[in-house]
């Protein structure tokens, strides 16, 4: 073994990673990497913004279970790297984010865009450290990846100060990866979950986000269909158990009633997996905290006074699944409030698939993006009021075929989190699902797109406004605050970026529009004006549902 510059060593210890794309803005404290990158494998994306790096690092570590990784420069950089990096930590997305930094001679004093990054990133990653010393670059590069992709993932951060990335080191050999082991329920927890199951009258599943990166929705299947038992998704469960099942009870979310309230009031056993309860606080559905809760996770639960959990089955959710499966007897007729309720909430899809009403309703855009879309193709939502109509109404036959983030829930997630998924599956149509105050925060992405030649389809709701903070406003007061903006001719901003661009004038055009956008080689922006009187009319339907 030889010398070399650390920067050097970092980036031969990123590539024994499996590293594939590294994602960020270069700066002046991570000259030397960005120089060690020219001579790697690793493909570096260049993005217009640090958040975006971030969001797309995220997507891409969602997507395959292997840490996405992002890079900033000091400063500036790195603070705006923080959101994407907090996103993907609290949405439980492995991802490992470098910062380059000050060097170590003026750390100790006031300083040039200088701030303690380690400070300022612990709060919203699983584990995060300083490069100070050549000798544990290893050390650093290998824990930074173990942790980020183990249960529960998430992110973490490493800091190169930029007078140690440039000096020369030993090189080092790199440390053996290990898998990560989940243990399984002994026998005598299985038999009291039999217990609780079989002595339920209504028991009632919440599908979370765990299942999917359990790799555990074929053993969710076989145990709903051997004991006939209903499953609600959580908005980052969809697709756990196919829309079509007839024990489908679609998702859950909403803050206030909706359908799945009825089967949540119904139900007198609530069977969690994988569920986090960032994804949807247990106030919402276990109100006066009566509810016995089976909580089957990696973890055990979080406490919280709605969520008394009666047991926890702890340990690899598929394993446990088909333990749990195979100690209960088989139960196959289906209750009729389960049949009664999945026809209520399919009668609402069904309701505007005609609709021709303009500007398009919420219920009709999501039919006619449901119609084109392959059972395998991926829809991902920018957080808005349309993030709450497609996580009600899109219904998925896959998991991980409708990303909403929904942990941190950052506007502007969309655009970049689509340049990830069509990198992760470039066969796949990928539509990113905006609100025009999301979209336009992010929008410089449709740049990053263009340049990687990628065919990815920008579906734009468009009511000039902060549609969601409206709807919360007038159940609230009855009145609107300081939600109206302007907006630019997407059609023109989407041109002069070398994007293709539609705006949808009649209802009836939608449909073909987006059919001819994905068969194009290109990126897509469709303009899309939205009905958002919709909103405030569910809310009232929703509040005089009977149960």
């Amino acid at each position: 073994m030889g010398r070399m510059r650390t920067a050097n060593l970092i980036v031969k210890m990123l590539e024994h990673e499996g590293v594939e794309y590294i994602f960020g803005v270069p700066g002046e404290e991570n000259l030397d990497i960005m120089d060690a990158l020219l001579d790697s494998k690793i493909e570096f994306i260049v993005t217009r913004h640090e958040t975006g790096a971030a969001f797309i690092a995220g997507t891409y570590g969602r997507l395959t279970g292997k840490p996405g990784v992002c890079l900033s420069t000091l400063g500036p950089g790195a603070t705006n790297l923080l959101t994407g990096v907090a996103n993907a930590n609290m949405d439980r997305s492995p991802i490992v984010a470098i910062t380059g930094q000050a060097g170590l001679d003026r750390q100790h004093k006031e300083s040039h865009q200088y701030y303690d990054l380690i400070s300022m990133y612990a709060p919203v990653t699983k584990w995060n450290a300083a490069i100070k010393s050549r000798e544990i670059i290893s050390e650093v590069i290998r824990k930074a990846f173990h942790v980020a992709s183990g249960e529960k993932p998430g992110a973490t951060h490493i800091d190169i100060p930029e007078d140690i990335a440039a000096i020369d080191v030993e090189e080092q050999p790199p440390l053996f990866k290990v898998e990560h082991q989940l243990s399984e329920a002994g026998d005598e927890v299985i038999e009291k979950v039999k217990d609780e199951i079989t002595n339920a009258k209504n028991p009632l599943i919440l599908a979370g986000n765990g299942i999917t990166r359990g790799n555990a929705s074929k053993q969710l299947i076989t145990l709903v269909e051997k004991y006939s038992i209903p499953v609600t998704h959580t908005f980052m469960g969809k697709g756990a158990l196919p829309w079509t099942h007839e024990l489908s009870l679609f998702t859950a979310g909403l803050g206030g009633k909706d359908y799945i309230t009825c089967g949540f009031e119904n139900a007198d056993l609530i069977i969690t997996i994988g569920f986090d309860m960032a994804e949807y606080p247990p106030v919402n559905w276990n109100p006066t905290g009566d509810k016995v809760i089976l909580h089957i996770d990696t973890t055990e639960a979080e406490t919280d006074s709605h969520y008394p959990v009666n047991l926890n089955v702890i340990g690899d959710i598929a394993s446990n699944l088909e333990k749990i499966t195979d100690s209960l007897p088989e139960r196959k007729e289906i209750s009729p409030w389960i049949s009664r309720l999945r026809k209520n909430m399919l009668d609402e899809l069904k309701e505007y698939e005609n609709d021709t009403e303009f500007p398009l309703k919420p219920q009709r855009i999501i039919s006619d993006l449901r119609s084109v879309m392959g059972e395998d193709d991926i829809v991902l939502s920018d957080v808005g009021a349309h993030k709450m109509w497609l996580a009600r109404m899109y219904h998925c036959y896959q998991p991980n075929t409708m990303l909403i983030s929904n942990g941190l829930a950052s506007m502007g997630i969309a655009l970049p989190a689509a340049i990830g998924a069509k990198l992760v599956y470039p066969d796949r149509k990928i539509v990113a699902v905006c609100g025009d105050g999301g979209f336009q925060m992010t929008s410089a992405e449709l740049e990053t797109a263009v340049r990687l030649k990628l065919p990815i389809v920008i579906l734009l709701w468009r009511d000039d406004g902060y549609g969601l903070i409206e709807w919360k406003q007038m159940k609230a007061f009855n009145r609107a605050s300081h939600i109206k903006f302007g907006n630019p001719d997407f059609v023109k901003l989407a041109e002069s970026y070398g994007a293709k661009a539609f705006r949808i004038n009649k209802t009836e055009e939608l449909k073909p529009v987006l059919q001819q956008a994905l068969k194009l080689d290109q990126p897509v922006l469709i303009d899309c004006p939205v009905d958002y009187g919709e909103n405030l009319k569910l809310t009232k339907r929703l509040g005089e549902l009977i149960c």
